[in-house]
């Protein structure tokens, strides 16, 4: 797991990236979607622990929240972090819970993995019956993505940008790419959201006014999700 603890020294605990910031916001924002998607989970497992913005913001509100996470350093952040955390240091792949949970928050973890239907059927296997996975993936159909394409700066729209290749995303999704894979893996889909309109890179917003990028993540909601930075959908374990 050296891998994982130098990737999450080199961007998750490195206050020096410049567009972290940018991506809280965006998560911490989209917080209230995702738990109404959630609902009613009260026992909750979060895959992996990042920034920890969503982790303190989950404790904030008062659910029984465990994290997964594969990196020793971000294990140990977050023990440091949140006292009586339930932090269990495994590989996705390795893990098997001791007691099944309400729910699952699959937050930019299957862009990540190797073979993301075989990791959404254990992550099936974790839930009780009835039990709710919400998943959030980066779109391939973004605004962004599609102004790329047009002005000829990428070839497709899930062609990988060097900030994809950057934090070790293998793939992007499109809305039905990301439904056949629940699909696939035994669930039975549920809602499904987008937040954050994106038009240009991260690495082009790095000075705008945050409120600019707090209404960008506001509009979200008067919006089609395909057109938006990130795609979600809650699904449930039949």
């Amino acid at each position: 797991m050296t891998d994982l603890d130098d990737f999450a020294r080199g961007y998750y605990l490195n206050t020096s990236v410049p567009d972290i910031a940018i991506e809280e916001s965006m998560q911490l924002a989209s917080l209230p979607t995702v738990l109404d998607a959630l609902r009613p989970a009260e026992r909750v497992l979060e895959m992996g622990y990042g920034t920890g913005a969503v982790t303190a913001a989950l404790i904030e509100r008062g659910l029984s929240v465990e994290v997964v996470e594969g990196s020793e350093a971000l294990c140990a952040e977050a023990a440091e972090r949140h006292p009586g955390l339930v932090v269990h240091h495994s590989l996705f792949e390795d893990f098997t819970p001791a007691e099944p949970y309400d729910g699952v928050l699959c937050l930019h973890v299957l862009e990540h993995v190797e073979h993301p239907i075989t990791m959404l059927q254990a992550v099936r296997s974790w839930l009780k019956p009835y039990g709710t996975i919400v998943v959030v993936v980066p779109n391939a159909e973004s605004l962004h993505r599609r102004l790329a394409v047009r002005m000829g700066l990428q070839p497709r729209l899930d062609t990988l940008s060097d900030r994809d290749r950057l934090v070790g995303h293998r793939r992007v999704y499109t809305r039905d790419e990301l439904h056949a894979d629940l699909w696939t893996a035994g669930f039975r889909l549920g809602r499904c959201f987008g937040y954050f309109l994106k038009v240009v890179p991260n690495s082009m917003m790095l000075e705008w006014d945050p409120r600019l990028i707090d209404a960008l993540s506001a509009i979200s909601e008067e919006l089609p999700p395909h057109l938006l930075a990130n795609i979600g959908v809650a699904a449930h374990r039949s």
